[in-house]
């Protein structure tokens, strides 16, 4: 199929991408939210090309998958087409609902031609989608393989724009538990990270490229995953893979998607900190849960399985 889709999320996309279809990216000048193109820091196949508002008209999609409400508005103001009307259509949701958390209302919930797809069942439990068709796609991620060394006696931690997610994010979280427990932190927006939290200066890396990041990562004892309110991250499914044992907020569906074999998973900062206390003076138990995650996250977001899933649900819409 040749596929319509904006680069909104780049770690899921980066996934999505490695199906068998013709992929169409979005680019407008600037790249701007509307038309990000091609990543800059992802590895992407040759399948996945850009192509300019004007170039979609002659383009011919087969099925568009939606991300942002807006996306709606952007396919019929570039091509004159109809999501879920004149072009078959899916709507992914990435997110946890962004205010009541049992009772917001889904932008798509009045729609019953364009299904939406949640990325965890958690996700899928708390928004109200009225009529609109569901479904739930876990991640899938691809494999960076088994990297870990543990050498560096510090947690890793992977947060974008981690002062203006600040709650949300867990950010308060994270500078609590490093009072006590040495951190090194990943992301865009470590600027603004720094300026709050000046103790951190040096251990504070900014848009790193994913896969010198997964090497990083992979020098730390372990993992932490301090979000409050949020999707799975995808950055926590690729420590469980580069083989890190995981310390997490046990918050949306954190509890299930890390088993005990593979981290600690608590709602209690200070049995983080423990845990983390622990595994800097026991490196043995630390590498045993590392291998634990990796071996749990291969078998539950494997590459495979998602496509395939991907695929059913593209050919559904189609049909």
């Amino acid at each position: 199929m040749r596929v319509l889709v904006w680069h909104v999320h780049g770690s899921w996309l980066t996934g999505f991408l490695q199906g068998a279809h013709d992929y169409l990216l979005p680019v407008v000048p600037g790249r701007g939210p509307d038309g990000r193109g091609r990543a800059r820091t992802w590895s992407w196949p040759a399948n996945a090309r850009e192509v300019t508002p004007a170039g979609l008209r002659e383009a011919a999609c087969d099925v568009v998958v939606l991300q942002r409400a807006d996306e709606l508005r952007l396919l019929e103001e570039w091509t004159g087409l109809r999501a879920g009307v004149d072009v078959p259509a899916v709507y992914v949701e990435h997110n946890a609902p962004p205010e009541k958390a049992a009772a917001t209302v889904h932008p798509l919930a009045g729609r019953s031609d364009i299904p939406v797809v949640h990325v965890t069942a958690f996700n899928a439990l708390m928004w109200d989608c009225g009529t609109a068709p569901t479904a739930v796609i876990e991640h899938g991620v691809p494999d960076p393989g088994y990297r870990y060394t543990g050498e560096s006696e510090r947690l890793g931690v992977v947060v974008n724009e981690p002062v203006r997610r600040w709650r949300v994010a867990g950010t308060d979280v994270l500078l609590r538990l490093a009072e006590t427990v040495p951190v090194e932190v990943y992301g865009m927006g470590m600027a603004a990270l720094a300026q709050r939290a000046p103790s951190l200066t040096g251990f504070l890396h900014d848009d790193v490229p994913q896969d010198a990041m997964h090497d990083l990562l992979a020098r730390h004892r372990a993992y932490l995953h301090p979000y409050r309110w949020t999707s799975l991250g995808l950055s926590l499914i690729e420590a469980m893979l580069l083989g890190l044992p995981v310390l997490a907020l046990a918050t949306t569906a954190a509890p299930e998607s890390v088993p005990t074999t593979a981290g600690v998973v608590s709602a209690d900062p200070g049995a983080l900190a423990a845990a983390a206390r622990r595994w800097l003076a026991d490196p043995a138990e630390a590498h045993e849960r590392g291998l634990a995650a990796r071996e749990h996250a291969l078998a539950r977001f494997g590459l495979a399985r998602f496509l395939d899933q991907w695929d059913q649900v593209l050919k559904e819409v189609v049909r």
